[in-house]
Parts: structure tokens; sequence; C-alpha cells
């Protein structure tokens, strides 16, 4: 099932995506879901639900309630905490990156986390702002996002899908040239207003038929920069999602970028670097496709 939410009358609506393509709105059926953040909170009952309004819809009832051209924001549009980012998750990025950097960090022993706060969500449609007067280094990197649906604390990792509620896909716009200049820490680089696009929609955890075997890629302007699978991943997502609820409850609307594969800007041999006009498409098999556009702020 793919879940969105739209923009109808200006006001954020979630909607669930019927066979022919088209989007149900929700709420226009009478039902309480105000949001898809109460579906994800409500969990197999929300879910149990929306498949009988699905099967009604496709069948001719809720007329009025469906849309067939939709405008979609972000599927949390103002998430109630900052993203979890996850960094240093796949091999061949680490290495490019270490040699990048002419230094050998190698594998970390445990999961490297940093955040990116609310105000950094960009709509499937949004842009990616790039202001030149405080960065001239504006990197892209392609991320499946895990969205928690139960929460947790201390979670072990043989019951970490159960608190999975879907997937999406999230690109971690990066600022390196200000990463760098704060000491290397992530968060300033990281936390830029719009650079962070999320979506389109999230589908849920039983639509994907396997997490780590989903292939993960990336383009700019029609030239492939990023490519490559989620089973490449060094930390798994039971892993990840054991690790970062040690001591720390995880919510329902929490949302986990896992890490990026090789091939991002500041790597390539010359760095190659995000400018205003610029078009970044992120794919991820079974999910779909974000497309964002870059715009000086």
């Amino acid at each position: 099932m793919k879940l969105a939410t739209l923009s109808v009358g200006g006001e954020p609506h979630a909607a669930v995506q019927l066979a022919n393509g088209s989007w149900l709105n929700i709420a226009a059926t009478g039902t309480s879901f105000d949001s898809l953040q109460s579906i994800i909170e409500t969990g197999d009952a929300a879910i149990s639900a929306l498949q009988s309004l699905v099967s009604q819809a496709d069948a001719g009832q809720h007329a009025d309630a469906v849309i067939a051209d939709p405008n979609l924001l972000a599927p949390t549009p103002q998430p109630r905490k900052n993203v979890f980012c996850v960094g240093r998750n796949y091999a061949e990025h680490i290495a490019e990156g270490d040699r990048a950097q002419k230094q050998n960090v190698g594998v970390t022993e445990h999961p490297v986390y940093f955040t990116k706060p609310p105000t950094s969500i960009v709509s499937p449609s949004g842009d990616i702002l790039v202001f030149p007067q405080v960065s001239t280094s504006i990197d892209y990197e392609v991320e499946l996002a895990v969205i928690i649906g139960k929460p947790g604390r201390n979670i072990p990792k043989e019951a970490a899908y159960e608190h999975i509620f879907g997937y999406t896909i999230l690109n971690d716009v990066t600022a390196r040239d200000v990463q760098r200049r704060h000491g290397g820490q992530y968060f300033k680089g990281k936390g830029f207003d719009g650079s962070c696009p999320l979506g389109p929609w999230i589908v849920t955890a039983d639509a994907i038929s396997d997490p780590h075997n989903l292939s993960i890629s990336l383009t700019v302007n029609g030239e492939q920069r990023q490519n490559g699978s989620t089973s490449d991943m060094i930390f798994d997502i039971p892993t990840l999602i054991a690790s970062l609820s040690q001591g720390m409850t995880l919510e329902p609307g929490d949302i986990i970028a896992t890490g990026t594969p090789s091939g991002v800007g500041y790597a390539m041999d010359p760095p190659r670097f995000l400018t205003d006009g610029d078009t970044v498409v992120c794919t991820i098999s079974e999910i779909g496709e974000l497309r964002n556009s870059v715009r000086n702020a």
C-alpha cells in the first residue's frame, strides 16, 4: 500500500493510492484519520480500515474523494522530531570518502548517527535550496528511509521489523564545505533548510519484498551518479533499530535514513557539486522516484 500526504485546498490531507494510480483523499471519505501521522500511530487497525476503503473506491464508491493529479507533499511534512540519519553505512562510499579526504577511517565498529531538523524537509516536487553565500559545495546522497510504526526502547534485533511501518526515499543533501568548516561534525552541514527531500510516499512494510535487496540510484540532469543496492549496507536495518533504540525511545513517525552508496559529488575527480537549475532524481525499486530541482535561495 502506498500512502501519501497531498495538498488539497492548501491543506495537507492523507491519501492512499488506488489500483488505477489515482489517490483517495482519506478524510473526504468520512474516516477519522486526519493525517498520515495518525495512520502510522494507529498501525494495523488503520491499514485494515484503509484496505476496505480502497476496495470500495476501486469498485466505484467515494468518487468525489478521488484525486487523479495530486500535489504531493512530503509524507510527513512536519515530523515531530529530527530525522535520524546513519553515516558511513556502505563500504564503497566509505572508501571513496577516505580517498577524497586522504584518510583511512574505514568501517566503524558501531553505526554513526546524526540528525537533520524538521525545517530541512522538502516535498517531492519542492526545491533543494542552495545558499551560495554560505556554501559552494552542495552534495547529494540517495537513501532508503525507514518509518517507525510501533514505539519501543531497547528493541532487540529479532523484533525490529515489528516496529517498522514502512519505507520511503530520502536525499541527504549536504554542504560539504560547511561540514568541514565546523570540525567535520555532521549536523550544521546537513541541516540547511531544503536539504532533506522526502517521499514521494510511504510504502507499507508488507508491500516491500526485501528491504535489503532494493536497487538504489541517483541521477543529476539525467547523468547516473549513484547506482547500488541496499544489500550492500554494512549495518542492516534490524541492527540500526536495535542500536539506535538503546536507551532512547523510537516513536511512531520517526524517520531513519540508512546511508548512501558510492558516487557522491565530493568524491569525484574533480568534485562535482549541485548548482542552481540542476535536477536530482532518486530512485529505489518497489518505492518509486523522488525528483527535485536545485534553486539558489
